[in-house]
């Protein structure tokens, strides 16, 4: 699909807000594709979201539940977390998933390069299916409380279209898995 390339925002100024180890906020004073002044947003993410979907021969995958502090609520996901943007993808994968969960993986596949929230946020992630699965001892991080449970696809799949998973790469790789299977093309 043919599309613009021309940048229709013009930056006249900007300044960093806030600055951590894992993100950057900077405001930007622009010109709007209008020409009208006005300002911009922009959280930086220091890290690339990383998600692994395992999924083991009795089409089974491992959740993990925690308590999310930016939504003030418990949830339940696939494996994820950070890499750093210097990092291959699929090593951040391979550590996150025995980190969390214990897992390691023979078959790595991936399976969606996804933004995050694009309006507000460079944040880009890479999902993976993980396959060939061997359970070892899991290496939590300590701002990790972590419960992993073991569950049928099919269930997990009700809970993401029941809304009782939100977690955005959770939801793309479970949409994606269902249309593998669909499809009769699951690695």
């Amino acid at each position: 699909m043919h599309h613009p390339t021309h940048n229709p925002w013009k930056i006249t100024g900007e300044k960093e807000i806030y600055d951590n180890q894992w993100i950057s906020l900077t405001e930007y004073k622009v010109l709007n594709p209008a020409g009208n002044p006005g300002i911009y947003g922009k959280v930086h993410f220091k890290n690339q979201a990383i998600g692994v979907f395992p999924l083991d021969d009795e089409m089974n995958t491992y959740l993990v539940g925690q308590y999310r502090f930016t939504i003030n609520q418990y949830t339940w996901e696939m494996p994820e977390g950070g890499g750093p943007l210097d990092e291959l993808p699929l090593d951040a994968a391979k550590r996150e998933l025995l980190e969390e969960t214990g897992l390691k993986a023979k078959y790595w596949t991936e399976l969606q390069h996804i933004h995050l929230s694009n309006s507000v946020s460079d944040e880009f992630g890479v999902i993976y299916l993980a396959r060939g699965l061997e359970q070892f001892e899991p290496e939590p991080e300590e701002t990790e409380q972590l419960i992993v449970n073991k569950v049928p696809f099919n269930q997990v799949y009700r809970m993401v279209c029941n809304n009782e998973i939100t977690d955005s790469l959770t939801v793309a790789a479970v949409l994606r898995v269902q249309l593998l299977i669909l499809e009769n093309r699951l690695p």
